[in-house]
């Protein structure tokens, strides 16, 4: 983000004059002006007084219409040069966007990658910093303390910001979610405590182990066990506690225990992503890797490159459909799982590079509102666990322009941007999508339009990861 990169100086020199504008119209209204506003009115008042037809003898009449033109042109010309003005403004220091944010003109077009910097103009701190102090402002007041009788005190956060039912109650990936974004802000002041967040995880743990949302009842699941295990870890919790944890996890996430769950792309990344930071040398890191590989489609669409959809078992029944989600989803999980593993196949390689050729495919010229950065959504089925004939459905939902920033911020797809001569799409995609990302929040806080509950923690925690990774990329040591 060309306006968030991280500068050595605090202090900006201020911008200097905007740059003559020498369209047509600029050059008349220049001339025009040279005259000054009152001059040019004389001059078209003398002017009519001239041309006007005799016919008009009455000296009131003649006199009244020049006057009336003239005093017509100097209220143009002064009005058109303000808006020459306020056009060159607008040019220099960018265009207002969502509320604490500015989005040069320039950062819409380019995005900069290693060795490559794009420019921006000299304006002092980006808008960074105080949309993550507004963050941590909101996340501070409407932190809930909630005396629970089984089971202690309980703080942190629900499942969304615009809970209405009172009191609020913290819940396991609200307060995941929550502990994430604090120590992804740093917070220095001790007023959001990471241990009374993590103590709050432990005491909110199933009695069988693992851990569950609010709608999926009293039986473990494996994509919400996998994501408080990883704040956990990232929290710095007891390791041997957290691998007792991740060895349940990954016992029973498999095709008997939870088949449901590992037909789903959205599942199986999660997990993987969770496992990577709570137990990484768990061995069900490789068999989860081999069967995102192993669950590929190809788009014939898109030089029949292999991507994700959002199911890994599709059906003549249940067909499943190329998805930028699911497919930056799955790149992210890969390029982390490589990184840890240290011993990337083939198959899996190709995988990950296949998915990132599939992003930077995308046909439209322009991504900003282009179909592979709008938000989607889903629904896991499983059986119901005490009542047979009835379903729990969980609703899912995907931030697609913060999973492509993940996706394209892999150092993995900048060497394929680079080694195929994809520069110029690898930073227009991720110029739009970050825009997207940050077009979407409302003081550090990101909504989910048109639903209830359109406030979701998971959503500012991913918004502002995303940006916050992408500053840190774009900044350049030395520049």
């Amino acid at each position: 983000m060309s306006q968030q990169q991280l500068r050595r100086t605090p202090v900006r020199p201020d911008p200097g004059p905007p740059p003559p504008d020498t369209s047509r119209q600029g050059r008349f209204v220049g001339w025009l002006g040279g005259f000054g506003c009152v001059a040019a009115g004389y001059a078209v008042f003398q002017s009519l007084v001239g041309v006007l037809p005799q016919e008009l003898s009455a000296d009131a009449a003649r006199y009244g219409i020049a006057a009336v033109s003239g005093v017509g042109t100097s209220a143009a010309a002064w009005l058109a040069a303000a808006l020459l003005r306020a056009r060159a403004v607008g040019d220099d220091t960018g265009t207002a966007g969502p509320a604490g944010s500015r989005w040069t003109t320039a950062a819409r077009r380019t995005a900069a990658g290693p060795g490559g910097p794009g420019t921006a103009p000299d304006t002092g701190p980006g808008p960074f910093p105080a949309l993550a102090a507004a963050t941590h402002r909101t996340l501070l007041a409407d932190l809930a303390v909630l005396d629970d009788p089984d089971r202690g005190l309980l703080t942190g956060w629900p499942h969304a910001l615009d809970e209405p039912t009172l009191p609020v109650r913290p819940t396991p990936t609200g307060t995941a979610y929550g502990l994430h974004l604090v120590l992804e802000l740093g917070v220095q002041d001790g007023r959001l405590n990471p241990a009374d967040l993590v103590g709050t995880l432990w005491r909110l743990r199933l009695p069988d182990g693992g851990w569950a949302a609010r709608s999926q009842g009293s039986v473990p699941r494996p994509e919400v066990t996998a994501l408080v295990l990883g704040a956990l870890a990232r929290a710095g919790a007891d390791p041997d506690r957290l691998a007792d944890e991740a060895a349940r996890c990954a016992a029973r996430f498999t095709a008997d225990l939870e088949p449901s769950g590992l037909a789903r792309t959205h599942v199986v990344t999660t997990v993987l992503r969770g496992l990577l930071r709570a137990a990484p040398a768990s061995p069900a890191i490789a068999r989860l890797r081999d069967e995102l590989v192993d669950r590929t489609i190809t788009d014939p669409a898109r030089e029949s490159r292999r991507c994700w959809g959002p199911t890994l078992r599709p059906t003549s029944a249940h067909p499943t459909r190329p998805s930028p989600a699911h497919t930056a989803q799955a790149v992210v999980a890969l390029d982390r799982t490589a990184r840890v593993l240290g011993d990337e196949d083939v198959n899996s390689r190709s995988a990950r590079e296949d998915g990132i050729r599939w992003l930077l495919s995308c046909p439209m010229p322009a991504h900003e509102g282009c179909a592979d950065l709008l938000n989607t959504q889903e629904e896991v089925r499983r059986p119901h666990p005490q009542d047979s004939w009835r379903q729990e459905v969980l609703f899912v939902r995907h931030f697609t322009a913060a999973w492509m920033v993940r996706a394209l911020l892999t150092r993995g797809a900048w060497d394929i941007a680079v080694a195929e001569g994809r520069e110029e799409a690898w930073r227009a995609l991720l110029a739009d999508a970050v825009a997207g990302v940050l077009r979407q929040q409302d003081e550090g806080i990101w909504n989910w339009d048109g639903h209830d509950l359109g406030r979701p923690l998971w959503m500012t925690y991913q918004g502002l990861s995303a940006l916050r990774a992408h500053a840190v990329w774009m900044y350049q040591p030395g520049a």
